[in-house]
């Protein structure tokens, strides 16, 4: 168990929204496999459909400095060697990619706000076809890596919220997101954990802790419960590699 640990990498999903999901785990007998408890489904496709349309690709645009010389830890012996003060030597435009959950059919989208933080242009693509619409910052807390997005659109398809204070280590949940901007990928976990803290990447901090696969561009999707609801915004990897 250790080692699988070990070699696995661990989530963390913020839990803002949350959910109502069930425990589907069947108990062990000492001679023979225990049934099926009633609810355990053989496929989440139905759910998968359900819940994909609302999980949106947000691409960002923001202009930095580049050609920057710096020294590491401020060395002063290095700087003596190698010229003075850093030179500004022009600017560079970054193209970031996450993901989004559409909260409400009118065009309101709930992110991380570390997604869209210092973006001078964020865009939001809705669907399959990546329809693409320009979208303005509404609101951000970096204390707890939440932002929230408005796009100029009507009859969304918005997810369902649910009561994370009932969700439980061992729940299974399925967390829906664009990483490396494959659209609308979809992983299957169960809940590790629950009230995580002590982590120190935002102030704020009461994370679920999940062993779905999550990687770069799945920040601000979705972790979803087994009815379709939605758990919490996926924030952060914990990891050595720094993804699955």
């Amino acid at each position: 168990m250790q080692k699988r640990i070990v070699r696995s990498c661990t989530f963390f999903v913020l839990t803002i929204l949350c959910a109502h999901a069930g425990v589907f785990a069947a108990a062990a007998q000492e001679s023979t496999p225990a049934p099926p408890r009633e609810g355990i489904t053989a496929t989440f496709a139905p759910i998968v459909e359900k819940v994909a349309p609302s999980v949106v690709t947000v691409f960002t645009t923001q202009t930095v400095a580049r050609g920057l010389t710096s020294f590491p830890f401020g060395d002063d012996t290095l700087r003596q060697f190698f010229g003075g003060s850093p030179q500004r030597q022009g600017k560079q435009t970054l193209q970031g990619l996450g993901s989004g959950v559409i909260v409400s059919p009118d065009g309101f989208i709930l992110t991380a706000n570390h997604v869209v933080s210092g973006a001078e242009e964020v865009m939001v693509g809705l669907g399959t076809e990546l329809r693409k619409y320009k979208a303005k910052k509404v609101g951000t807390d970096p204390g707890t890596d939440v932002a929230l997005l408005k796009i100029e659109e009507e009859n969304l398809p918005a997810i369902a919220f649910a009561n994370s204070e009932k969700a439980r280590a061992g729940d299974i949940v399925l967390a829906i997101g664009n990483p490396f901007g494959l659209r609308q990928t979809v992983t299957m976990g169960i809940i590790s954990a629950v009230g995580r803290g002590g982590i120190g990447i935002v102030d704020y901090e009461n994370f679920i802790q999940t062993d779905a696969a999550i990687n770069m561009g799945n920040s601000g999707g979705a972790l979803v419960d087994t009815a379709g609801r939605l758990l919490g915004i996926n924030t952060a990897i914990f990891s050595r590699s720094g993804g699955n």
